[in-house]
């Protein structure tokens, strides 16, 4: 048995999509029959459970927009003492400011990959050129 608990895992499974809602990606975890816990959060959903179930239904759910649902693991399962924020007085949970970021470059994150995948050629930038250093001492000494 402790095997078992030992090959439990956790992923957050963050949702950025304009065609599917965290509340279809739930749903979709719990119609699943595998034996995992979840958690819904405010950035989508948390799945604890064995690895291979874990792994199975995260896969579901990023195969309904596989370029704006995102997964990232969790070393804590859901209510761990340590992260839980009613053992720790309140306040923002480690780790949360961090996550608020990465949610934050999400939707540009799955812009970037659906134009990849629909082989649009990269754009160029034109990149500055240097100032030269004649240029430089031209231009301060015609502002003195």
């Amino acid at each position: 048995m402790a095997e078992d608990i030992d090959d439990n895992i956790t992923k957050i499974v963050v949702i950025s999509s304009d065609s599917v809602l965290p509340m279809d990606a739930a749903m979709k975890v719990y119609e699943s029959e595998d034996a995992i816990t979840i958690k819904e959060t405010c950035f989508g959903t948390m799945v604890n459970g064995p690895r291979d179930a874990v792994n199975r239904v995260v896969e579901t759910l990023r195969s309904m927009d596989r370029n704006h649902i995102f997964v990232k693991e969790r070393g804590f399962k859901p209510g761990a003492e340590v992260r839980c924020r009613a053992g720790r007085g309140g306040g923002p949970r480690p780790g949360f400011h961090f996550l608020r970021e990465e949610v934050s470059m999400l939707p540009m994150i799955g812009r970037a990959l659906d134009e990849y995948d629909a082989g649009e050629p990269l754009e160029e930038k034109e990149v500055p050129q240097k100032l030269d250093v004649s240029k430089l001492k031209k231009i301060i000494d015609s502002e003195l």
